[in-house]
């Protein structure tokens, strides 16, 4: 039997997430009409609105379509306020009746939010790895655009291939639990907006798949899914680093990383595009010297693009358990989702007086350099008091001209400060590094304020 009625052929799937502007999104539908065979008239008029799925409320009322040739029409909902979840609709009206509740049927979308849109990218942490069992339920208003092209109500595992459409992005084997789930959990709920996720992350993925200039593929990848979806987003979710924790690549990944973000931002048209980054965690492999130092240049590069780089945020991860020797655990996952949340509340929307950024050094200096040596470091963004849970912990390590000096103690000496303890006076130019190695001290300082630990450092020269 014929469809008749309104019948949409182009529109939004059902549990999309519009990209709102200013508070308001739009919607464009497109399709063609076919009145019930017998029913005799004379005009027809496509007539389309959107609702409240919660209470049926109205949000925008019926608008005319524009009528096309052979039985074709058209139309934008424009101002629809960001919210939801929301119902369109559509109906043919015949002869100009004015009760629309008895004009033909038209078909309907469901499920549809007018809200944020975040892109997931960067390697298998992103993808999200974490096993074993874990509260973390789906949520009305949280949405996926799942790798088949096809929008969701969103739920672990986000990176999974069922009909992928995708290829470029495809896990070798099958994922499990990511942060991001909970991530749009505390957006939705400071924000009282629908969150759409975009997953586009790929396991073991270097910096160069990402950036165009060098191999680029999964930036084409993230670029067609994006336009997908609209071509307008809130920002990105980045997780990366591990595969490039290698002597070349950890050396230039700052610089690349610049590079990178300034590629999406001039493709995306959004010159102040924010990027949310996580500090890699830690890596249980047997661990070689270069291997550490390694680590702790692209864990530096991170912290430096966070203060370099406008709009790039970070928070760190290495307080996070672990579900093997590289991947966080769901509960790690459930930290890390928060920390972004309230980082892109505090940063990005300027909402509540959230504190979301962790103690960062902003200065090494000596206190004394040949008599009973001394190092002190001074931390921004400590909300409330630096707390040593393990005072006695191998967190931080100095070098001179002459090789390693050895940390005798460190002590807490004020509410953002730590002072270091040397075996040796220095010689030369000195540095300090913290939590810099493949798998650090469990134990880092934390903020007493929010429970962050410090974020890993390496390589800053300590002043005179």
């Amino acid at each position: 039997m014929q469809q008749v009625g309104a019948i949409i052929q182009q529109g939004p799937q059902p549990w999309a997430i519009i990209q709102q502007e200013n508070g308001v999104g739009s919607i464009a539908l497109s399709g063609v009409w076919a009145a019930p065979e017998g029913v005799p008239y004379k005009t027809a008029q496509v007539l389309a609105r959107v609702v409240s799925e919660e209470d049926a409320r109205e949000v925008v009322a019926w608008q005319p379509a524009v009528m096309l040739a052979e039985q074709a029409w058209e139309i934008t909902l424009d101002s629809i306020a960001q919210g939801g979840l929301y119902r369109v609709e559509t109906s043919l009206q015949l002869d100009d009746n004015p009760a629309l509740e008895w004009a033909t049927r038209g078909d309907m979308i469901h499920h549809i939010g007018v809200g944020d849109l975040w892109v997931i990218a960067g390697q298998s942490n992103a993808a999200g790895y974490g096993k074993g069992p874990f509260q973390d339920a789906p949520q009305l208003g949280i949405h996926l655009l799942r790798n088949n092209g096809q929008w969701d109500l969103a739920s672990h595992p986000f990176n999974e291939s069922t009909a992928s459409i995708h290829f470029e992005n495809r896990e070798g084997a099958n994922p499990g639990h990511s942060p991001f789930l909970a991530f749009g959990k505390l957006l939705q709920k400071e924000l009282r907006i629908p969150i759409g996720l975009i997953q586009t992350a790929l396991g073991g993925s270097p910096l160069k798949a990402w950036n165009p200039e060098e191999d680029g593929v999964l930036y084409r990848n993230m670029m067609n899914i994006i336009q997908s979806a609209g071509g307008k987003i809130r920002g990105i979710l980045w997780y990366q680093g591990c595969s490039d924790c290698s002597p070349a690549d950890s050396v230039t990944y700052l610089e690349r990383f610049g590079r990178t973000v300034e590629h999406w931002r001039r493709e995306l048209n959004d010159a102040g595009l924010p990027v949310l980054t996580v500090q890699l965690n830690r890596c249980t492999d047997a661990a070689t010297e270069e291997g550490n130092r390694s680590w702790g240049r692209v864990r530096e590069a991170q912290r430096q693009a966070a203060l370099n780089i406008p709009h790039v945020y970070v928070i760190p991860a290495l307080d996070c358990p672990l579900s093997d020797g590289i991947h966080n655990s769901p509960a790690g996952n459930m930290i890390i989702g928060e920390r972004m949340g309230k980082l892109a509340a505090a940063e990005v929307y300027k909402g509540a007086a959230l504190h979301a950024k962790a103690p960062c050094l902003v200065r090494a200096a000596f206190i004394e350099k040949h008599d009973k040596p001394r190092i002190r470091l001074q931390f921004a963004n400590v909300a409330g008091y630096l707390h040593a849970i393990g005072p006695v912990s191998n967190v931080f390590a100095a070098e001179d001209v002459n090789g390693e000096i050895n940390i005798s103690s460190w002590q807490i000496t004020a509410r953002d400060e730590i002072t270091l303890h040397l075996d040796r006076p220095a010689e030369g130019e000195t540095v300090v590094h913290a939590a810099y190695e493949m798998n650090p001290s469990s134990f880092l300082p934390l903020d007493s304020g929010t429970y962050m630990p410090i974020l890993a450092f390496y390589g800053q020269k300590v002043s005179e």
